[in-house]
């Protein structure tokens, strides 16, 4: 394992995403965060996201050219875009970025007349966006006074190859963050004072483009500081921080100071979207701090999510998610019959369906299933139903909420949280899932129930005090 500090880089990853890149009030942020970290002796090195909404607009254009329709209002529009953001900026169109509509244009209109593109051409069309944007943020900042280098990300990170699939090779690829001293080397000879790149793309084995799933460009910040031994990575956002609960739905929320990496996983996995779970991996594994701030307000401390944020027993947060589907399966005529779990679990697997909590019985077994994670629209769930029929006698209960109480060492300190079981003894509980590490307690009941549940909750914690987020 790789310890920050082994190879000291100076370097500083900086990842703005959609909203961040996405005015000129915005770009003024980031250009003062930027001045800020120079001062203080950084270097920094930026990673965008496409500018807010164009990944879905990508998306819709190449469902219109696959469906053989004409793709041109469509990219006519989203130059149109552009060039109003460019207006803003004060700047010209980069010819860099008239280019790739021209592309565009070009490979969308090849997809409409023959209906069809493989994953590889799929990519090509999606990653569009993060180089449209990255382009005309590296001619403002220049324009700033912050000379600035424009770096491609295929030359920088490459995807883990895959097997399985080509879905799952270009759409949908892991990243490589192996340390790489050789690479902040050359990242730190060039003379810009400031680097940028692009998010959520990066190399497939075969040279071309791969992309890293939506939410990837916080994946490509942090693999990014793993690689070159980066100070900390800072992820910049719409949102201050991580809370003890959702903020939009729970007015007396607090922000999080510091956060354990593990803790960190759990919220993220259990229904915070400040942050990609994926991303977590890299640092937790380089030990290198990730500090979620908000580019409205750049004067704000943010999050901190390190090594040190863990170990003292406490609950910090209530996290929920809706529209979950439950699948229960009556087994009581298999009892102590051997791979009977295999067995259901395998029917998922068939249907391209992960598991998000399971529990388990002699005589029944629970899972939820995240429809954020797989589509589950009616014919899956019929096919999966029909499949399971072959071992068991299942029933499906939608729509569930997901209610998970995330802490450190939670067997040390539920017990000051008198409402946990109070709050449920009316509530119908589909599940409970205790995690192995101790970190969450995950209960899923009817959808319609989860923001009293939720509130309840968060009333009893405000009674416990977290030194991490000074709020009682």
């Amino acid at each position: 394992m790789q310890n920050v500090g082994e190879f000291p880089s100076g370097l500083v990853v900086l990842k703005f995403g959609g909203t961040s890149v996405s005015s000129a009030d915005r770009w003024e942020a980031i250009a003062k965060v930027l001045r800020q970290r120079i001062s203080e002796g950084l270097r920094p090195l930026v990673v965008c996201s496409a500018v807010s909404q164009v990944s879905n607009r990508l998306e819709e254009l190449l469902d219109r050219s696959l469906a053989g329709k004409d793709p041109s209002a469509g990219v006519a529009a989203l130059e149109e875009r552009h060039l109003a953001l460019c207006r803003e900026l004060g700047i010209e169109l980069p010819e860099a970025v008239r280019r790739e509509f021209e592309l565009l244009r070009e490979k969308l209109v090849g997809i409409s007349l023959v209906r069809e593109a493989s994953p590889r051409l799929q990519a090509q069309v999606l990653a569009v966006g993060e180089l449209l944007s990255t382009r005309i943020g590296a001619a403002w900042v220049s324009g700033q006074g912050l000379p600035t280098r424009w770096l491609d990300v295929l030359d920088l990170l490459e995807a883990v190859p895959v097997h399985d699939s080509d879905h799952h090779q270009y759409l949908s690829a892991s990243c490589d963050h192996t340390p790489d001293p050789e690479l902040s080397d050359r990242l730190q000879a060039f003379p810009e004072a400031v680097l940028l790149t692009q998010g959520f793309v990066a190399r497939a084995p075969d040279g071309e483009t791969a992309l890293l799933g939506r939410g990837g460009s916080d994946t490509s910040a942090t693999s990014l500081g793993a690689k070159i031994g980066a100070k900390h990575v800072e992820i910049w956002t719409d949102v201050p921080g991580l809370f003890s609960a959702d903020p939009r739905r729970v007015e007396d929320a607090v922000k999080l100071e510091r956060v354990g990496y593990e803790e960190a996983s759990e919220l993220t996995t259990r229904g915070a979207k400040v942050l990609h779970p994926r991303s977590l991996a890299p640092a937790r594994e380089a030990r290198i701090p990730i500090h979620v701030r908000n580019t409205a307000d750049p004067t704000d401390a943010g999050t901190v999510i390190d090594a040190a944020g863990g170990g003292v027993p406490s609950v910090l947060a209530i996290s929920s998610r809706t529209g979950m589907t439950v699948i229960s399966m009556d087994v009581e005529g298999t009892w102590q019959q051997v791979g009977v779990i295999a067995e259901l679990t395998a029917c998922f697997a068939r249907h391209r369906l992960s598991i998000d909590s399971i529990a388990s019985s002699q005589t029944r077994v629970t899972v939820s299933l995240d429809p954020a994670a797989h589509p589950l629209n009616d014919d899956i769930l019929l096919a999966l139903l029909a499949d399971l029929r072959e071992f068991c006698r299942p029933s499906l209960i939608s729509p569930a909420a997901s209610i998970s109480v995330v802490g450190t060492h939670l067997r040390c300190v539920l017990h000051d949280m008198p409402s946990l079981f109070r709050a449920l003894e009316n509530e119908e509980v589909h599940l409970i899932s205790h995690a192995a590490h101790d970190h969450s307690l995950t209960f899923v009941v009817n959808d319609d129930r989860a923001h009293q549940v939720v509130q309840t909750l968060h009333d009893d914690l405000r009674e416990l005090r977290d030194p991490r987020s000074g709020a009682a």
